[in-house]
């Protein structure tokens, strides 16, 4: 028996975790893999972006339709109280030209350390695979041998359905299915595109894309990208990431800062001997990068205004999203209309859901991280509210 039993010790199952323990209940945190928050500390590995500093109202327009219900969890554990909680940590931060929040360490171990040694009454499992229920205990798969726990309240958090060997592999799905549970098909979401490259382009792997404008489905996106052996991928790309799974074209404007109209007025100053290439780069700047990519996708150019609008607009030819495993998050889960305002399940009281495992994504940028610790208070805050 446990007052509290917490499924799941990534950011969101931490934090409902340290709500539920805060409200004085003893509880017991399980998790599948052998040690707690892998993905958060994968993600840390290129400098943990905590969250975006920037206007709430525009930091929530990247929820789309699930601002709606979102927002209250946001309104009390935005971006403002995630450094607040950071800071407390002992964590100094710093604020990037784009807004983006990370620790100074720039790694997320010592955040992590400071957290799991605030939560006193929490005791941590690891190496426990939930398997679902058998009647009202929970059962697990452990090293010890098969283990049930009767609970009375359980917050799942058990992630989406990408980076299955960081431990979210969605799993969980057919069980919550065969409760009732209402659940969204899993989608990648930041995720890299699928390009077949000509071999002139092998060149070009590991090179960045700057100063570019991404636009599909009616959404333009001013991030880098790089061009990788299997396609094109970061945060350019992923922040498109809805419009491009939809079937949504993609083109790049190369010079986003010059019209249409001044790059023609380039184009037209006198070539001599140099090649296209050369001249490229001397009136417009075009390193090789940039060059490579008009060339793979516009071949043969065009000239003239035609080559001006091309050079605006490149239709880029893919074969679609990665892999859903190797996109950082997904979409789909969980709907929204399975839960209470609580997030509890509403076909099986007492339950509540957090994190990824929701219907919700958001690009990368500090958005996904500050929604997984958002829902998850709310959820760890529900389930004390239910056990009192």
């Amino acid at each position: 028996m446990s007052d509290a039993l917490v499924i799941g010790a990534g950011p969101a199952g931490l934090m409902a975790a340290q709500e539920l323990a805060a409200a004085g209940f003893d509880v017991l945190l399980v998790e599948a893999k052998p040690s707690p928050a892998r993905k958060f500390l994968m993600a840390g590995k290129s400098g943990l972006n905590l969250t975006k500093d920037e206007p709430f109202e525009q930091f929530m327009q990247v929820y789309g339709e699930a601002s709606v219900m979102l927002r209250p969890m946001l309104s009390e554990f935005g971006p403002d109280a995630v450094q607040a909680w950071a800071r407390d940590l002992g964590q100094e931060l710093f604020t990037g030209s784009t807004g983006r929040v990370f620790p100074r360490v720039m790694k997320a171990s010592p955040l992590l350390r400071a957290w799991l040694s605030r939560m006193p009454n929490v005791t941590l499992k690891t190496r426990w695979r939930w398997l679902g229920w058998r009647g009202d205990a929970a059962v697990f798969d452990t090293p010890d041998g098969e283990q049930t726990v009767q609970a009375r309240a359980t917050v799942l958090a058990l992630g989406g359905a990408s980076w299955a060997r960081l431990g979210s592999d969605g799993a969980w799905a057919p069980v919550l299915a065969d409760r009732g549970v209402g659940l969204a098909p899993f989608a990648p979401s930041n995720m890299g595109m699928l390009v077949n490259w000509s071999p002139p382009m092998t060149k070009q792997f590991g090179q960045p894309l700057k100063g570019i404008a991404l636009h599909a489905g009616g959404q333009v996106s001013r991030g880098e990208i790089v061009i990788s052996e299997r396609g094109l991928e970061g945060g350019g790309i992923y922040a498109l990431s809805r419009p491009l799974r939809e079937g949504a074209e993609l083109t790049i404007d190369l010079l986003p800062d010059l019209s249409q109209a001044q790059i023609e007025g380039r184009l037209s100053r006198k070539r001599g001997k140099a090649s296209l290439s050369n001249h490229l780069r001397k009136v417009l700047g075009l390193n090789s990068a940039k060059a490579a990519v008009l060339m793979e996708f516009g071949r043969p150019l065009p000239e003239g205004k035609y080559l001006a609008a091309l050079i605006k607009s490149v239709p880029i030819t893919h074969s679609g999203p990665r892999p859903i495993d190797e996109a950082i998050s997904t979409a789909g889960g969980v709907t929204w209309a399975s839960l209470t305002q609580n997030l509890m399940l509403r076909d099986v009281p007492g339950v509540f859901c957090a994190g990824e495992m929701l219907d919700w994504d958001a690009p990368t940028g500090g958005y996904l991280l500050t929604a997984c610790l958002a829902t998850g208070r709310w959820a760890g805050l529900g389930a004390a509210r239910y056990l009192r």
